[in-house]
């Protein structure tokens, strides 16, 4: 169903000095049901958090279900560039929906902010000066992974993650840096429930540590199948299969795994600190990754709304460009391809009283751009 919000008062143009002309219309299209809506729900709840914080009535947002189906997400945006009229689209989480929309509407002149999918594919070759990362480039923290597992001394990893762009990027970005050999590498189907195959591979593989990445209800799957096999090798992986939402579906079957993530509850800054305490207040839980990404891509929206009209595309770029606003992770910057150039940290699943979440053990990778950057020709 279409939902608008519009808030009430241009506190950020106010407070910066600068009016701006034209109100901003954007359009979300995120996952809301099916497999996967928890990530698109929070997303969304960490966007709107932060346009009603600002309180600006210069800026409208129409969130769309895209229910996970590429044929649908295309369908969504032609109606909101077509019909709606929007400057700005945003939302989409899964790799292969991006693929499907993003080209098409940056080729129409309208600005889209990744909160989430950032496939290779769009930071190099198919990059696009309307087109601006607020997450990561899928490969990043895989690769952080990678160099921990490296850290760590494992020679013979057994990898897996499911066969659509974001699982090709995070085996590409695993090997860049771990650098060992592979005791068995497996693409599996995208929302894959059982993996009692995959398992019993792994176990005759020889391997000394298991590299997974699979997002949402396949983590879920995969984790508590993985506790119950008795393999007992180190796994490691990136935050999407251990983030908020997902550890108190998976339980005791997550505790002490290492997991790598651009951020964290813990991250010790005023911006994250007072994100995490008013997303738990607003909605009653812990904020995932998922929902500081939405609140960081509010958050860029309106500091370019504060400087610049969106009509005059190239003023609104440079404001993007210049990410003038307090991010939950603290530093952040883009490189030449509108992608972050952050820290990645190393995290451990831990239980503070009956809740289970993270909390940071290391730096993985410092300032880390994506490898994809000298092929972008922005």
């Amino acid at each position: 169903m279409l939902k608008r919000l519009a808030a009430t008062a241009s506190v950020l143009a106010m407070l910066s000095g600068a009016a701006v002309a034209e109100p901003v219309k954007v359009g979300m299209i995120t996952t809301l049901s099916g497999g996967g809506a928890g990530l698109g729900i929070d997303v969304r709840d960490g966007f709107l958090l932060a346009v009603n914080q600002a309180g600006n009535s210069d800026l409208e947002v129409i969130v769309e279900d895209d229910q996970r189906k590429p044929d649908v997400a295309v369908k969504l945006a032609d109606k909101l560039v077509q019909s709606e009229n929007v400057d700005v689209l945003t939302g989409i989480i899964w790799s292969n929906l991006a693929m499907a929309v993003v080209p098409s509407v940056t080729a129409q002149g309208k600005f889209y902010l990744s909160p989430n999918a950032g496939p290779s594919a769009l930071a190099g070759k198919g990059c696009h000066p309307n087109y601006f990362n607020v997450a990561w480039q899928n490969d990043n923290l895989h690769e952080a992974a990678g160099a921990y597992a490296k850290d760590q001394g494992y020679k013979n990893s057994f990898i897996l993650a499911p066969n659509y762009p974001a699982g090709k990027d995070a085996l590409t970005g695993y090997k860049r840096f771990y650098g060992g050999e592979l005791a068995g590498e497996l693409y599996t189907k995208l929302g894959q429930t059982d993996y009692a195959a995959e398992l019993a591979q792994i176990r005759a593989s020889g391997a000394d540590s298991v590299f997974f990445f699979l997002p949402g209800g396949m983590g879920i799957s995969f984790l508590k199948q993985y506790a119950d096999s008795g393999i007992d090798l180190p796994v490691i992986g990136p935050a999407f299969s251990f983030d908020q939402g997902i550890l108190q579906a998976v339980g005791d079957a997550a505790m002490g795994v290492k997991n790598t993530s651009q951020w964290s509850k813990d991250i010790d800054n005023p911006a994250n600190n007072a994100f995490v305490e008013s997303f738990q207040a607003e909605y009653g839980r812990l904020p995932s990754l998922y929902a500081s990404q939405g609140f960081d891509t509010a958050n860029l929206l309106l500091s370019a709304m504060a400087k610049a009209d969106v009509k005059d595309a190239d003023a609104f770029r440079a404001a993007l460009k210049e990410a003038d606003f307090a991010s939950t992770r603290g530093d952040f910057k883009f490189g030449d391809n509108h992608h972050p150039i952050q820290d990645i940290y190393v995290r451990e699943v831990i239980k503070e009283g009956d809740v289970y979440t993270n909390k940071i053990i290391a730096t993985g990778l410092s300032d880390h751009a994506d490898a994809y950057a000298g092929e972008c020709s922005m």
